[in-house]
């Protein structure tokens, strides 16, 4: 069996971290976002994995030789030349998917999307169903945001409606699909969207079903979201594997904490937290629903909230940021400095408080 993840364009809604690396590079829950879905995949049979790529494929080389020896699976590029939309990467890596696949099948991810991956009840349903694709759906409290898609009692898509006013579904396309290899040739080579002129004659053809997602679902493409699916995978850890998280007197709710991390015990960290390697977090500091990556350095009597502090940053004693502000990699914050829902690109230095929401320090 094999799988086609759709790694894409050049992350700019999660800039500034996406200065330094891909998108599916950059840490969720302290290991690459990729490696979530590579996980999963491997755990449910998947031998062969292909990257549908346009941006920076040298800068991921060396990391997908790294995830190949580590979950001893094939990883492949399939590169773009122009933007084919959600559908032209899987006819572009048609000859990839279909050699030596005699199951016939193919998993599709987007490489924004983090949830529990059940993809082994993706797998059997599919196969009960016995027709092309099936959707993983997600069910939203507010489907007016979105476009819904409407179902029979077994799960045959019928349509998609898209932002309806009344309420008609509330369930919506997560980005995660199973098809047979025959709906390949469905796609012209040139820029095709899969949502809006594959699915609709799919289900129109009776070859469309839906499966109810199991679990919590995000798409963490943004620097918002990312910080909400770090809320998300916190609790599922709680459920499922309570004990990766850390403990302590110093401890508020879900917190990830790797263990090379130095956190002082007159720290407060938590609730929805991550810690990632090396880090330093010293006497006095107070962390709430935020991130650090590898290497960060909070000093003294720092308050941090609803934050992403880059690889290698430095954060003085006294400081305050929130606002969902993202320091990019190696930023470095001088003491007593207040930070409100900024942006701040990787190498710089910050001397001055900056109380303008959605500052962009270049």
């Amino acid at each position: 069996m094999k799988a086609l993840i759709l790694v894409g364009g050049y992350g700019t809604r999660l800039r500034p971290l996406t200065f330094k690396c891909p998108k599916p590079l950059v840490e969720f829950a302290n290991k690459p976002i990729l490696m979530h879905q590579i996980e999963a995949l491997v755990k449910v049979g998947v031998q062969e994995i292909i990257l549908a790529i346009n941006y920076q494929p040298d800068t991921m080389k060396d990391q997908i030789n790294k995830l190949q020896d580590l979950y001893k699976v094939k990883i492949i590029c399939s590169q773009e030349t122009e933007p084919l939309g959600t559908a032209g990467p899987i006819r572009l890596a048609k000859d990839h998917i279909i050699k030596d696949n005699p199951d016939g099948l193919f998993f599709v991810l987007n490489s924004d999307i983090i949830c529990e991956f059940p993809l082994d009840k993706l797998l059997q349903f599919h196969k009960q169903h016995n027709h092309e694709g099936t959707i993983f759906v997600n069910e939203v409290d507010d489907p007016s945001k979105y476009g819904v898609i409407l179902a029979d009692e077994n799960g045959r898509i019928k349509d998609f409606i898209e932002k309806p006013q009344e309420f008609i579904s509330n369930k919506i396309n997560s980005g995660l699909y199973l098809f047979n290899i025959s709906m390949i040739d469905r796609i012209p080579l040139k820029p095709t969207s899969i949502e809006r002129e594959i699915f609709p004659i799919m289900a129109k053809e009776g070859q469309l079903y839906q499966y109810i997602l199991p679990g919590f679902w995000k798409d963490v493409g943004q620097p918002k979201d990312y910080l909400a699916g770090t809320v998300l995978i916190l609790e599922s850890y709680r459920t499922h594997t309570p004990d990766t998280l850390a403990k302590g007197n110093n401890i508020v709710g879900n917190v990830l904490i790797d263990t090379s991390a130095q956190i002082d015990p007159n720290a407060v960290i938590g609730p929805n937290v991550i810690i990632g390697p090396d880090c330093q977090v010293k006497e006095g500091v107070r962390l709430k629903n935020c991130v650090l990556l590898k290497g960060a350095i909070i000093n003294a009597n720092t308050w941090i909230n609803e934050s992403i502090i880059g690889w290698s940053s430095t954060v003085g004693k006294w400081v305050r940021i929130e606002g969902v502000s993202v320091l990019g990699e190696d930023v470095q914050v001088k003491d007593e400095v207040f930070i409100n829902q900024s942006f701040i690109l990787p190498h710089r230095g910050i001397t001055n408080n900056i109380y303008n929401k959605n500052t962009v320090i270049m």
